[in-house]
């Protein structure tokens, strides 16, 4: 059988195309299977050879050796003439292709080829024992053939000789032949049908992916991996079905996650609520604040679509926690600036209302105004100081009372109200609480008729709480979550200078495994909870 082997010769620098290489892919495994079965088939013919054939050699041998001829004469020493025409017509009538009669020890006594008379030939006595008939396969002069072997036996047993019948194994190429009326039609629909689904199939991978091949394919996705590295901010892609389809290691380091959470649901990662909600919108977001853990985190989420039809999110992530501490450091900046700028304002109006008083020469009403002046002024700094041993909140309180009083709000400390001593990281934590949650009261009540902000601050049982109540609207109840976790302001002003506030206190109170609330009881009361050690200070 002829193997044609096909030389696809390439131009320098071109490859094979993916369709293509698929095609004779499938065309090698369709011709190594052919080729596989045309040997079967082979083997199948030749085993059928040797079952027929070798019980028909038998049949032969024990005819001829039951032969009376053969059993009275196989000792005479005429025995290749006697024997001669009951050899040839017993391959003449069988179509056997050798017939002998030997002696027990193998030398030809009789033949159908008679130069082969007196030669020895090998009986395979070490497969079958002389005296039982036997078949098999059997080298007769360099011949491969199917042989039977009979024994001549005398009345009373005894093994006079053996009658031997053969015939040659056909060629490969006969066989072959022989097999092929049934094969090629299976071979050809085998191959039709073979080449047909590698077509499809190569046609069907070209469509999947695009045209591209798999070097432009593997280049995409090394331009990717490099494009996710490259970049600063936390990217994370989202499925239709809530799973992580991208993840680079900025995001795996803001959000906390473990190396290998591609490819599973948010729902089963360690997320904060509301970053897990921002992450599974199925709408453009942009520029929305989110606490996670002891971050404060900006996202911009993005959604993706393929001709036409959605197949996921993508979120960027951006850290602005250091961002926010500055801002909320530069707020207090600013509160110091307004403070001083109200205290030299009321400082003014008071030497103004001096400097009248002496010009209308009232002498008595100067020394009992400075008095009242001074006398309130002592109290205020005197119940602070009494109450609040940490001079930086007593700082504070003082400088957001004199701003207070200059919008007409009375901003009072409780009765309640005991702190000692903070160590520094504790104190700027507590002034960063204290300092928003008052902002946000005088915010609320600014335009209200004696309007009265009441501070409470406390530390006990290595637990400091900060809360501040006003006689404003409140907090709808839809928005007392949200106040804390996206950065959300009701106040009319730029986004940019809105909103970090109360998040940042959410961020401050998770750093210290506290807690922040807001509840509604005649306005608005903002509690806030911070852990410490015992030795603080």
């Amino acid at each position: 059988m002829k193997v044609v082997v096909f030389v696809v010769a390439l131009a320098p620098g071109r490859r094979l195309s993916l369709s293509r290489q698929f095609l004779l892919l499938q065309l090698g495994v369709i011709t190594i299977v052919l080729l596989a079965v045309t040997m079967v088939s082979v083997t199948q013919s030749r085993a059928d050879f040797v079952e027929v054939h070798g019980q028909r050699m038998l049949a032969i041998a024990e005819n001829l050796a039951s032969t009376p001829v053969v059993r009275d004469d196989i000792a005479a020493a005429q025995a290749s003439v006697i024997l001669a025409p009951d050899v040839d017509k017993a391959r003449a009538l069988s179509g056997a292709s050798v017939v002998a009669i030997t002696n027990p020890g193998g030398a030809v006594l009789a033949s159908s080829e008679p130069e082969a008379v007196g030669d020895e030939v090998d009986l395979a006595a070490e497969k079958s024992p002389l005296g039982r008939s036997w078949t098999g396969n059997l080298a007769l002069w360099g011949r491969q053939t199917i042989a039977a072997r009979v024994p001549v036996l005398k009345s009373d047993g005894t093994v006079l000789g053996l009658a031997v019948v053969a015939e040659d194994y056909p060629a490969f190429g006969s066989a072959l032949a022989a097999a092929v009326p049934d094969l090629m039609f299976f071979l050809g629909m085998g191959a039709a049908l073979g080449l047909a689904g590698s077509w499809l199939l190569s046609r069907l991978i070209r469509r999947r992916t695009r045209g591209l091949e798999p070097e432009e394919i593997a280049e995409l996705a090394d331009n990717r991996e490099a494009l996710l590295y490259s970049i600063r901010e936390g990217v994370i892609g989202i499925g239709p079905d809530g799973r992580i389809t991208l993840l680079n290691q900025p995001a795996i380091e803001l959000l906390g996650l473990a190396g290998d959470s591609v490819g599973k649901r948010t729902q089963e990662l360690p997320l904060e609520k509301n970053v897990r909600d921002l992450l599974l919108g199925t709408t453009d977001a942009e520029e929305t604040m989110a606490v996670s853990g002891s971050r404060l985190l900006v996202l911009n989420r993005r959604t993706v679509g393929s001709r036409g039809k959605p197949i996921g999110t993508v979120t960027t992530l951006r850290d602005r926690t250091e961002l926010a501490e500055l801002q909320s450091q530069l707020a207090a900046n600013q509160s110091i600036t307004e403070t001083l700028r109200a205290q030299t304002h009321e400082f003014y109006n008071q030497l103004h209302t001096v400097s009248g008083m002496l010009q209308l020469g009232d002498f008595a009403e100067v020394k009992s105004f400075i008095r009242a002046l001074t006398r309130r002024r002592a109290e205020i700094n005197g119940e602070i100081a009494s109450r609040i041993g940490d001079s930086s909140v007593a700082a504070l309180l003082v400088a957001k009372i004199s701003l207070a009083e200059e919008s007409g709000i009375d901003l009072r400390l409780d009765k309640e109200s005991q702190l000692g001593p903070l160590e520094p990281s504790l104190a700027a934590d507590a002034i960063t609480v204290l300092g928003n949650f008052i902002d946000n009261a005088v915010d609320a009540i600014a335009g209200l008729e004696e309007a009265t902000v009441l501070v409470h601050i406390s530390d006990k049982n290595s637990m400091l709480t900060i809360k501040v109540s006003d006689p404003g609207p409140g907090v709808p109840e839809d928005l007392e979550q949200r106040i804390f976790t996206r950065g959300f302001s009701t106040k009319p002003a730029p986004a940019a200078g809105r909103g970090v506030g109360l998040a940042l206190v959410r961020l401050v109170c998770s750093k210290r495994k506290g807690s922040v609330t807001v509840r509604n009881d005649h306005g608005a009361v903002f509690e806030a909870t911070l852990p410490y050690a015992t030795a603080r200070r």
